[in-house]
């Protein structure tokens, strides 16, 4: 995997940033979901590289990144800003999927002057999502509840049986079988460490207050100033719970676009094709 890429772990205020960076031309940021790490790119960024340079990060806490404090998608977002401020970026695109997309639409609003272009993966934002919130959402997106309950009790349970939780969140949430023993097994390793649990248990309960919080203020009163693309899973959640997603994400910007994408949650893992086709011509300057 990763061919031609270069591995990095590059310090920055409040930990370490481990990703991978190849490619030339125009940067791009690549942020992963949960419960993965930036591997999940593995089947797309060697393509976008061919015209982009291409980084692709795991973010604070998750995978082998360190975080030692500020667990909210402000703090990761702003932390995604000083390593590309490292490799000279001051100016680049984010695609993010899930958690990744819940930095990148942070990023877009925190530092406008940064993002040039948005696209999210298979979400809604997380005021919007906590806002409408009910029976369906909570046994649907239990982890968001499971996760954010008190430590050390997701901690302490995950740690039992970090590959029963993995197995489980990647069999339910995918259309297809998409991920090799290899990348499985590197996935289930992060969760194996108990301060990587530790920190997504963190990243989740601020989800469901700070973030929440932020979201919320912001709503109506701040925009995302560049171009927007939304994908989602036709048959999942943002699909089944949300009416028209593309309209959701007009509260948040003047400029979006998007529909949906023939895979389930992973979409750049069980629908790579697919995935660059509508990335693309969504990224060429």
């Amino acid at each position: 995997m990763f061919e031609g890429f270069d591995e990095f772990d590059v310090p920055i205020s409040d930990g370490t940033i481990h990703g991978r960076r190849a490619g030339h031309g125009p940067p791009v940021l690549l942020l992963h979901g949960f419960p993965q790490s930036h591997v999940m790119w593995h089947r797309v960024a060697p393509d976008l590289a061919r015209e982009f340079t291409v980084v692709a990060t795991d973010l604070g806490g998750f995978g082998d990144s360190t975080c030692s404090a500020g667990f909210s998608m402000r703090s990761l977002a702003r932390q995604q800003v000083e390593v590309m401020r490292t490799f000279g970026y001051d100016e680049f695109a984010v695609v993010g999927h899930d958690r990744g997309a819940r930095c990148a639409y942070r990023m877009a609003l925190d530092h406008p002057a940064v993002v040039t272009r948005l696209a999210v993966l298979d979400v809604v934002p997380t005021g919007d999502a906590f806002e409408r919130a009910d029976k369906e959402f909570a046994l649907g997106y239990w982890v968001w509840s499971f996760l954010a309950a008190p430590a050390p009790i997701p901690e302490t349970l995950i740690g039992r049986a970090p590959d029963v939780f993995v197995n489980h969140l990647l069999d339910s949430w995918a259309a297809t079988d998409a991920f090799p023993p290899a990348v499985r097994a590197e996935y289930i390793r992060h969760f194996e460490d108990p301060a990587t649990v530790h920190a997504i248990c963190e990243e989740y309960r601020a989800a469901a207050t700070t973030d929440d919080a932020m979201d919320r203020a912001d709503r109506g009163v701040r925009r995302i100033s560049c171009p927007v693309l939304a994908l989602w899973d036709p048959a999942g959640a943002v699909a089944k719970w949300y009416d028209d997603p593309v309209a959701l994400w007009q509260q948040w910007t003047d400029n979006v676009t998007g529909g949906t994408i023939n895979a389930g949650h992973f979409s750049p893992e069980e629908a790579p094709a697919e995935t660059l086709d509508r990335l693309l011509p969504f990224l060429r300057p």
